[in-house]
């Protein structure tokens, strides 16, 4: 059985591309074939990036030229090695024209595949829109990314979701919106699919230590002096060593020891030895959890509901600081038998799913 899976592989983003990952291999252990359609966004493509980054100011785009070369060579070497990706690349609609509809089973995969905000608009191809309505379209762990959508963001896009056969999501909140919104009920609430799977997993694909004494890692992916400055303050409280996790290259001379641009694989390794990770990332959260390190979280301005959701669902949510102040924090671990205890039923649920759809593409339901 083939299943082709569209999803945001392409984004350099650490988080994104691992869960493809996971999502491609949860499907090959429940037997099917599964090709990663290798759709790249229009302002992601390797020969817009400067463009997108620089904004139009030729100071930016000068100062981003050296992250936009390592990006090109670190994620293009992942997906290219890890991903079994569809030979040709589609980014307009005009590409899907041309999709040779081959697969058993379709499949709008995890990640911000519905946030309209972070992809820049509706994007009709992440609803399926290019695969017609008798063939079996699902959804696996699809996040809108937000607490609530316009009116005319459901009517959009209500054609679409009304053609799916299955849909899972990735929050709660997302639950909501499908059941409230569209007025559909069978909707399933899966974890990430990075969760999906187990810590060991991820160990197989992780690199060697990089520090040797203990740290802790930031991974901030939204700019902040008072984030800074906490994290100074955490490193003294605890005397550990600060090891900034540096997505590009104008971030190092913030503090910490800067790993710059690391490898995809260095995002686990990095996480797994760490004692402590300092984050604003729902990605970064949710392996912390998944190796058993402790996460200190703080919420983004925009799209926290997914971390609140995460933490809340793995009954972490004493790993929150809701502010500066807040180190006590450090006296509030995680009981991570507890997580793994959730994760297991969590794990269930989403494998559950996978079978229910496989059961429904051999009776012939599209």
């Amino acid at each position: 059985m083939r299943i082709d899976i569209i999803t945001l592989h392409a984004v350099q983003n650490y988080g994104s591309a691992l869960q493809a990952l996971a999502t491609q291999e949860l499907f090959k252990e429940h037997g099917c074939d599964v090709k990663i359609i290798n759709y790249v966004r229009e302002n992601v493509r390797p020969e817009n990036l400067f463009r997108t980054w620089g904004k139009g100011n030729p100071i930016k785009t000068l100062v981003m030229v050296p992250t936009v070369y390592r990006w090109r060579k670190v994620f293009t070497d992942f997906t290219r090695t890890k991903l079994n990706l569809t030979d040709k690349i589609y980014t307009t609609d005009e590409d899907f024209h041309s999709y040779i509809l081959e697969a058993d089973g379709y499949c709008t995969g995890s990640d911000q595949v519905w946030n309209s905000k972070w992809n820049r608009g509706i994007l009709p191809c992440l609803y399926l829109d290019f695969v017609p309505e008798n063939f079996y379209k699902f959804s696996f762990a699809a996040s809108f990314g937000q607490e609530k959508i316009s009116d005319e963001e459901v009517a959009a896009t209500k054609k679409y979701i009304e053609q799916y056969n299955r849909i899972s999501v990735r929050e709660d909140n997302a639950k909501k919106i499908i059941e409230e919104r569209y007025c559909m009920k069978k909707v399933v609430h899966i974890v990430d699919p990075t969760l999906c799977v187990t810590g060991d997993f991820w160990r197989k694909y992780e690199s060697q230590r990089k520090i040797k004494e203990e740290y802790i890692l930031v991974y901030n992916l939204n700019r902040s002096k008072e984030f800074d400055q906490f994290a100074v303050k955490l490193s003294k409280k605890t005397r550990l060593k600060l090891v900034r996790f540096c997505t590009r290259y104008d971030q190092f001379y913030r503090p910490g020891k800067s790993m710059l641009v690391p490898e995809v694989v260095d995002f686990i390794s990095l996480i797994d030895n760490a004692k402590y990770v300092l984050t604003d990332s729902f990605h970064a959260t949710a392996f912390s959890l998944n190796l058993s390190t402790e996460p200190i979280c703080i919420y983004p301005k925009e799209f926290g509901g997914r971390l609140e959701s995460l933490l809340v669902l793995t009954d972490s949510l004493h790993r929150f600081i809701k502010d500066y102040n807040d180190f006590d924090v450090l006296n509030r671990p995680v009981d991570f038998e507890k997580v793994n205890n959730i994760l297991l039923t969590e794990r269930k649920k989403a494998n559950d799913f996978i079978e229910t759809v496989i059961t429904d593409i051999k009776k012939g339901i599209a």
